[in-house]
């Protein structure tokens, strides 16, 4: 049987305490696999946190929307752990030029650019070294990977990705101009670079998943694929079932 390690989202308290109750909780260090109990937040908090330790992460869902958990039941841990189907995830690394200087962030899900003001932002956007769009105008842009692709990318009319392709959506929050461009399916080794126009007018910050930058003068993305993570799911409903639903939901 795999050794556990537990851990949870702040107003998850009760379930850990019961978790612990039932089964031995060896510590971080010495797990084979961590339990997270909370919402989607939490288990991007706890990729991040577990991100130089090597240990795979199966989330129970005591959250809003769970897209990324498990149901959440006491019964049967070990048995759904051992038939449990994995998916491997890789996060982009996101460079944000501020006046503060460089900073870098990982990403699982999505880095967004977010306009700071009523203004709209203006930002000329780079693909492999190449312009692409001179100035789009909006409320932001951000590009996904697969596993963020239902997230905040789903809410802005991005494409949803199969967990497997090797692909990124690049996506514009409520564009103003080009008015008809929709975004963008890049490769998974594309480098997209955001040169924030006006910077001072018109101010953008860039965000990595919950980390935040303000004030940036350019940001550049690109798939980091010297990091894995691994996602545990319950047989049969594993992430790409769940991305394959999302299309055919209501």
């Amino acid at each position: 049987m795999p050794s556990l390690h537990f851990t949870a989202a702040s107003d998850a308290a009760e379930a850990l305490a019961e978790m612990r109750a039932r089964h031995d909780d060896v510590g971080p260090d010495k797990c084979d696999i961590v339990v997270a109990l909370g919402g989607d937040g939490f288990m991007l908090q706890t990729l991040h946190a577990f991100l130089d330790k090597d240990k795979p992460i199966y989330g129970m869902n005591l959250g809003s929307v769970g897209f990324l958990m498990n149901e959440y039941r006491l019964d049967d841990l070990q048995g759904r752990l051992a038939a449990a189907e994995r998916a491997l995830v890789h996060p982009l690394r996101m460079r944000a030029q501020s006046a503060k200087g460089v900073t870098e962030a990982l990403a699982f899900n999505e880095v967004s650019l977010l306009r700071e003001t009523r203004q709209a932002a203006k930002i000329r956007v780079w693909v492999d070294g190449r312009p692409r769009i001179a100035e789009l105008i909006c409320d932001g842009v951000l590009v996904s990977t697969p596993a963020g692709s239902t997230a905040y990318n789903l809410s802005a009319h991005g494409p949803i990705l199969p967990i497997d392709a090797d692909l990124l959506a690049l996506t514009p929050i409520s564009a103003f101009r080009p008015r008809r461009w929709r975004g963008a399916i890049l490769s998974h080794r594309a480098k997209v670079r955001f040169d924030i126009l006006e910077n001072k007018k018109r101010p953008v910050s860039a965000v990595a998943d919950d980390f935040e930058v303000r004030d940036v003068s350019s940001v550049e993305v690109a798939e980091d694929r010297s990091i894995t993570m691994t996602m545990l799911y319950d047989q049969g409903h594993n992430l790409d079932e769940r991305i394959l639903a999302e299309q055919f939901s209501d």
